[in-house]
This record gives C-alpha cells, structure tokens and sequence, in this order.
C-alpha cells in the first residue's frame, strides 16, 4: 500500500491532517524509515492519487502495511459487546459513522434514535482512537455567530474510559474543549465550543496560500491581506508562515471568543505581544489592525477601504449576501484577489455562479472566470464549494 514518508518533526502535524479526512489505512500503524529521520505513514483507499499542496512535498512509497494488532479498529465490533446485534442493526444509518478531530477532540452527531446509546458509542469510539481525550456529540449551532453545541459524552482518564454518570468524576482539563492543532508548522489553540473551526478546511487554506502566493509574484512585493471573518486565525496562519507574504494585516470578527483566542494565537505566531483580552479592532502594530469588528461595517472606514490586495470571505452562509460590502476593501490600483466560500445547493452552483459574477468587479484579462469549485457534501443537497476572483485594476 501507499505510505507518506515524513520527516519526524513533521509527523504530528501530517497525521492530523490526513486522520481528520480519514486518509489513514485503517488497522495499520507508522513506522520508522531504515534511516531513522522519517516515518511512513499508510494511507487507506479513500486518500485521493493526487495529495493537496501540503502533502505532496512528501514522497510517496509502496510497503507492505504493518498491521497495528494493539488496537481494536472496528468500533462496532465493540459496540457489539455492550448493545445486542439486534439492536444495532435496527439503528442502522442512525449510529455515527463520520467523527471530525480536532486535535485530541473527538465530535461526532448522534440522532434521537442512536441517543440513548451514547455511553456504549462513546466507550466503543474511544477504544478503537486511542489518541483521543474527549468524545463530544454535536447538537447543532445556535447564535449569530453559529457556535456549536456540544455535549460530552466520554472521556479518557489515563487507562480508564468516562461516560454516563461517570462523567461526573472526570476533571476540568479532561473536559476542556480548548485544543491545540497543529497545522502547516503552526499551533492554532482554538475552542469550538467558542468559535468556529474546521480541519477539515486545512487544503482550503493550503489553496488560499498558493493563490497569495502567485499574486506576491505579480505585484512583487509583500501582500496587505485582509480577512474580516478570521475566527482564531486559521486562514492567515499559513500565509504568516510563508516568509515575506504578509505585509499589512487586517484580522477582525464579530466573536469576542475568537478575539480572544486570535490574540493567543498571534502572540504564539509573531513572538510579539497581543492584548490579553479581546479588544475593538485597532493597530496594535504598524502593520497589524486586528480586533473586534463588524465586517459590513468596514468599507465605511477611510482608513481602511481600498487599501488591500487579498480579501477572505469566509462566511459561506451569507457570502454572497456580504460581498458587495467587502469589494470596497480591495486596492484596485492593481491586481487583487477575493477568496472565499459559499453553501449553496447542488442544483443552484450554476445560478449562483452567475449571481456572484454579476456582483464582481471586472475579471484580471487571462485570469479565469470565477466559479464555485465543489469540495464536499454539507448536508443531502447542499454542497461546500470555493471560489477564487482576480479582480483587475481600475
């Protein structure tokens, strides 16, 4: 089978990667390269023949898998052992069978039918992961800032698994849902429970530094980057570790939560300080304006409207909806560029297509025309997608 080879400093952060897309050859375990300085890591039949950005700079190589025999993989096999067969079988499509991670969280959505199970799921999920600490059922989001509600249903507790009303002997650090992932060299100490994040976004944002990247070589300089939907950091942690991109920073949102955990995250990033609390949107460096802030309200600041090269829309709920807000940022003096997300139904990518183009400024001459690019289901009919937009100067 396919194995990644990765350096060892690396492998946490490529692991992440490829388990929160359930890329890995399930049963099978890393192991060390002949030379000691790598390790290979399998990959399963769901992983892609071609590997976003961030992955192919490691090569592929064909092994024979080294099966993992420590671990239980097939989680139902032990569900087995609490539940009757009968029972799960009459559950069917109502037992989890997609989780996410995020770092050593596990967050998987259990239907009314498959709740009454929670205790025997979260024992069973969390013998066949053994790197998970917490186990969280998703209630769904609520608010204007769309936060998920999650519940604790198992945790781990040295050798021993939490759940049910033992849940209630577990500490507060075994139930913090404050994580550190790492992600393209970068620690992102993020809380979903706080603000919104996604692993599962990571090729997203490898995309979005690739694009920033090919603009720096067209205007040949460092780039003014503005994203006013920031969250914790996610989008622009990448494009701060790519030397010489970033010039001028803005990073705003309308959470104080995610502020909050910006700020961390920046202080971590830049080895400088940040406020400890979360503040109004200002310059808190030269070429640093973070902070909160309202994004529509933003093109209404002189200071801050057209002075910016790359926006970041990312806000795929009301995306189309804001843009006409967020045009008014881009220096149109030159070449810029719009990045961002939209959810819209299958059936619809073509209308909307031509809804987003109709609100664009016009498109960089032997830039393509911007379309939304499907990257994966939301729902039964709604789809994920991505867009790009080379905006000519005026």
């Amino acid at each position: 089978m396919r194995h990644l080879r990765v350096p060892n400093r690396e492998v946490e952060a490529v692991l992440g990667h490829i388990r929160a897309r359930e890329w890995g050859a399930v049963g099978m375990r890393v192991f060390s390269s002949k030379d000691g300085y790598s390790r290979l890591i399998p990959l399963g039949p769901n992983a892609p023949e071609e590997l976003p950005e961030g992955l192919a700079i490691f090569s592929l190589e064909v092994h024979e898998g080294i099966p993992d025999d420590k671990i239980e993989t097939d989680w139902l096999a032990l569900l087995a052992n609490e539940i009757d067969q009968e029972t799960i079988d009459s559950l069917g499509e109502s037992l989890p069978s997609n989780h996410e991670f995020i770092g050593d969280l596990m967050i998987v959505r259990l239907d009314d039918n498959a709740a009454p199970y929670a205790d025997a799921i979260a024992r069973a999920k969390l013998a066949t992961h053994p790197h998970v600490r917490l186990i969280l059922n998703d209630e769904g989001v609520q608010g204007d800032f769309r936060i998920r509600q999650l519940q604790p249903i198992g945790a781990r507790l040295g050798g021993s698994v939490l759940a049910g009303p033992t849940l209630e002997f577990a500490p507060p650090e075994i139930l913090s849902t404050t994580v550190a992932v790492k992600e393209s060299g970068r620690v992102i100490r993020c809380d979903p429970t706080k603000a919104y994040f996604s692993t599962k976004l990571q090729t997203e944002r490898l995309e979005t530094l690739a694009l920033a990247k090919q603009l720096r070589e067209e205007l040949g300089c460092p780039l003014r980057i503005a994203d006013p939907f920031c969250g914790v950091g996610p989008a622009i942690a990448p494009l701060l570790a790519e030397p010489d991109l970033v010039g001028d920073l803005l990073a705003a949102d309308l959470n104080p939560d995610a502020v909050g955990l910006l700020f961390e995250n920046l202080s971590k990033w830049e080895r400088r300080k940040y406020p400890s609390e979360p503040t109004p949107l200002s310059r808190v460096y030269e070429n640093r304006l973070v902070g909160i802030a309202d994004a529509t309200l933003l093109a209404e600041n002189e200071h801050i409207v057209g002075k910016w090269d790359v926006v970041i829309v990312n806000l795929p709920h009301r995306t189309i909806e804001l843009l006409p807000k967020i045009i008014p940022l881009l220096d149109r003096s030159s070449t810029s560029l719009i990045r961002g997300r939209v959810i819209v139904e299958e059936s619809e990518i073509e209308s909307t297509n031509t809804q987003i183009q109709s609100i664009l400024p016009p498109i960089q001459s032997g830039k393509p025309t911007s379309k939304l690019h499907i990257k994966r289901d939301y729902s039964a009919s709604l789809r994920l997608c991505s867009f790009e937009a080379w905006i000519s100067k005026e």
